[in-house]
């Protein structure tokens, strides 16, 4: 995980522990209101709590067992650095940071290292030309700049 992802895993961590204590006020005011085996409002509170609650331990182990990477100054592509690849079959650029799992965001131009794309790159250099084994087919790219 790159330092950048560890801090976005704390601050969500963070903002859904301010957030639990409205949570359990909405669960106990539903509650006051009465039969709980037809009070839906109960329901969907005690379900959001949870969902909360589930939410903290699942990003909490995260940090726990987290590995930060810090990119080093070699030319391969690597875990926190970015890459301008070629797509050779439309002959399109574009450019990508490399992350961990939990921070992949293709729209946001972040990809995970253990997607296909990112195994295909990893640990390659500037002008490697590598085939991508992806679900839907394999394709190549070129490894145009590892910035």
């Amino acid at each position: 995980m790159t330092p950048q992802g560890y801090k976005l895993i704390e601050e969500e961590i963070k903002n859904l522990k301010k957030s639990r204590p409205i949570k359990i006020k909405a669960l106990q005011e539903a509650r006051s209101l009465g039969d709980l085996s037809e009070n839906s409002e109960y329901t969907e509170a005690k379900k959001e709590l949870r969902h909360l609650e589930s939410r903290l331990r699942y990003l909490d182990k995260q940090l726990k067992y987290a590995e930060i990477i810090t990119p080093n100054d070699d030319k391969k592509v690597d875990l926190g650095k970015k890459v301008k690849l070629r797509f050779e079959d439309d002959e399109t650029s574009d450019t990508y940071e490399i992350v961990g799992r939990l921070e992949a965001d293709l729209e946001a131009g972040k990809i995970s290292f253990d997607s296909p794309l990112g195994v295909a790159i990893m640990k390659k250099e500037a002008g490697s030309c590598v085939t991508v084994e992806a679900p839907a087919g394999s394709y190549e790219v070129t490894i145009e700049e590892v910035l």
